[in-house]
C-alpha cells in the first residue's frame, strides 16, 4: 500500500531552465500538479523529504500549499542523468475512492523444479486500483513449474479491490531448461592455437 506523505509547496513563479536550476541549488524541486480538469499547479518542494517520499513507485503524496491539501499520485519522476538526483516531478491529483491505472512490479514467490529457469517476460504490469489503496507489486508463484509451462496473466495473485488491466492470456514468464555451452572444445581450440603460434615463434627464432 501506498503511504501518504504530506510535503509543504510554495507556489513557483519563476520559469525557465535557469529558475529551475537555482531551485535545486536552494535545496527545493520544481512540481506541477494537475487533472480533474483544473490549471496546473507549479510548486517547489524540499528535495530531502520530496527524494524520500518518491523511492517507491506510484507515490501518494499529500501537497499543502497556502493551507490547502492537494492529494497527488507521483505520475513521473525526471531525474539528473549522472546524479539521478529527482529533477522535478509530475504529480496527478486523486479523490479518495477514485481508481486510478498505474504500472506495478512483478514479485516472484518460489522455485522452479529442479534443472529448469525462468525468464520474466513482462516485470510490470498494469493494473486498476483505488488511488489511496495501491499495491507495490503483484505476485506470481513458480513453484515446482517444470520446463515448458508458462506463467500467464491469469496467474498473477492480485490484492483486493485491485483489477488487472491486461489479457489473461498473456505470458508473463517461461520456464525453460537451461541452454549448455561446451567450451571445452573452444578452450581446446585456441590452446592448439596458441602452441603454434609459439612453435612459429621458436622456428623463426632458430
Amino acid at each position: 500500500m501506498s503511504d501518504i506523505n504530506k510535503l509543504n509547496g510554495e507556489l513557483r513563479d519563476d520559469f525557465g531552465k535557469g529558475a529551475a536550476r537555482q531551485a535545486r541549488r536552494a535545496g527545493k524541486i520544481p512540481a506541477v500538479i494537475y487533472g480533474h480538469g483544473a490549471e496546473p499547479i507549479h510548486v517547489l518542494l524540499p528535495a530531502q523529504q520530496t527524494t524520500l517520499a518518491v523511492r517507491t513507485a506510484n507515490a501518494l503524496l499529500t501537497i499543502v500549499v497556502d493551507g490547502e491539501e492537494h492529494m497527488a499520485l507521483v505520475k513521473d519522476v525526471q531525474r539528473h542523468a549522472l546524479k539521478m538526483t529527482v529533477d522535478h516531478l509530475d504529480l496527478l491529483t486523486v479523490r479518495r475512492g477514485e481508481k486510478v491505472n498505474v504500472e506495478v512490479n512483478i514479485h516472484v514467490e518460489g522455485e522452479v523444479a529442479a534443472g529448469a529457469v525462468f525468464n520474466l517476460e513482462h516485470p510490470q504490469v498494469s493494473v486498476e486500483a483505488e488511488a489511496v489503496n495501491l499495491p507495490e507489486n503483484v505476485v506470481i508463484n513458480v513453484e515446482g513449474r517444470e520446463a515448458g509451462e508458462n506463467v500467464l496473466a491469469s496467474d498473477i495473485q492480485l490484492p483486493a479491490g485491485t483489477t488487472l488491466l491486461i489479457d489473461p492470456e498473456t505470458v508473463i514468464a517461461t520456464v525453460s531448461i537451461p541452454v549448455e555451452v561446451d567450451l571445452g572444445e573452444a578452450a581446446e581450440g585456441e590452446a592448439t592455437e596458441a602452441a603454434a603460434e609459439e612453435a612459429k615463434e621458436e622456428e623463426s627464432a632458430e
